[in-house]
């Protein structure tokens, strides 16, 4: 086998991988109800399948003898920007009250600061009454 035979199968085997992932995250777009579970679908699966999708490019470019590294710009990016942008909107959706509200946290003042309980104070009693 070829360099470019193999070249060629692993850029139609990125894009068989990069495609499904991308047809998964779509479907979870399309069946999930409300939007903080329609989000989860197409940042997880959808990133992963579009990085694929890139891979393929660059590796066909690599077989047709020309280095692309555009695709690497865009990957990295994607993979920067799209776990923020996903923060962005379910911040949104929980200030907006359109999703179910995570639960209250226990009545315990220590578990998110740095104050330090007493030596004689019990801490876990918040969390039983809640």
């Amino acid at each position: 086998m070829t360099v470019e035979i193999i070249g060629t199968y692993a850029t139609a085997i990125l894009l068989l991988i990069g495609s499904g992932f991308v047809a998964v995250g779509v479907i979870g777009l399309l069946k999930f109800n409300d939007s903080m579970t329609r989000l989860h679908a197409p940042t997880k699966v959808g990133t992963v399948g579009i990085g694929a999708l890139l891979l393929a490019s660059v590796a066909h470019s690599m077989v047709l003898g020309e280095l692309s590294m555009h695709e690497l710009l865009i990957m990295a990016f994607l993979f920067v920007t799209a776990p923020i942008s996903a923060n962005f909107i379910a911040k949104v959706n929980i200030h907006l009250r359109s999703c179910e509200t995570p639960p209250s946290p226990p009545l315990d003042d220590t578990w998110a600061t740095l104050n330090a309980p007493d030596d004689g104070e019990d801490t876990t009693q918040g969390a039983k009454s809640a």
